[in-house]
């Protein structure tokens, strides 16, 4: 292979790796958020179940106090009830208890239904309580993965910046200003192979025989005709040989 198309080749992986790295640390704050989102999720219905829990007790505690003002009211007719001394005042402090009553048993029986509805809030702010411990654990641990894949990335990039800057250096200039201008229109891709059916792997447009017989040693500076990337060819690997296995007496 040419030092010219080994070099071309060489930075057009570089500028690969240059351009993943880069989109990969663009990314990372948006990773983070997406992180920092989910927990607060996780912290948002955590939340909202202890409020209904508090809302609960809340309800009950008034209920309750409900409860006890009808007891005091019923306590008190009753009291009353005994010191009359007419028909008409003894029935209609009857008419008051049984009133009092009334109230105070649909009062209790809300008691029962906030009771019965507290033991299921309980549970789902137990659950909400395991989901958000869990879900953090899982973002600390993102965000540690994160944070390592991100130094990575950024020695990487320094890697290949570096590498990048000494194969410009050392390029011919009309070689470089020809990368450059195809790599502008073509996305980024300066560079292809040619399949071994002989087609342009970017483009997928078939090359004539002679251009690609001139690929194949890649020897020279070769462009597709289609889309104009620079072309290299990867011969096939050469076949394995099958040790002969021999069963008996030659």
């Amino acid at each position: 292979m040419s030092p010219a198309l080994e070099s071309l080749i060489k930075l057009q992986h570089l500028e690969t790796q240059i351009a993943e790295a880069r989109a990969a640390i663009v990314a990372h704050p948006q990773r983070l958020a997406d992180a920092d989102t989910r927990l607060a999720e996780a912290r948002a219905t955590l939340d909202a179940a202890k409020k209904r829990l508090a809302d609960n007790q809340e309800s009950r505690r008034a209920l309750e106090k409900d409860v006890a003002l009808y007891q005091g009211r019923l306590s008190k007719f009753r009291d009353q009830q005994a010191a009359v001394k007419t028909n008409r005042e003894y029935q209609a402090l009857g008419h008051e208890i049984e009133t009092a009553q009334q109230d105070m048993g649909t009062a209790e029986e809300r008691v029962i239904e906030r009771m019965v509805e507290a033991d299921t809030v309980a549970a789902d702010v137990k659950s909400a309580e395991t989901a958000f411990t869990s879900q953090q654990q899982q973002v600390e641990a993102e965000k540690r993965e994160l944070a390592d894949d991100l130094a990575g990335v950024e020695s990487a990039l320094a890697r290949a910046t570096q590498q990048r800057a000494d194969i410009v250096k050392a390029l011919e200039p009309r070689l470089l200003a020809l990368f450059e201008q195809v790599a502008r229109v073509r996305k980024g891709t300066a560079v292809t192979s040619a399949t071994r059916e002989g087609l342009c792997a970017a483009c997928h447009v078939r090359l004539r025989p002679t251009v690609f017989q001139h690929v194949r040693t890649n020897d020279e500076i070769i462009q597709c005709e289609s889309c104009h990337r620079i072309l290299y060819y990867v011969p096939p690997p050469p076949p394995i040989e099958q040790a002969v296995v021999r069963t008996g007496p030659a």
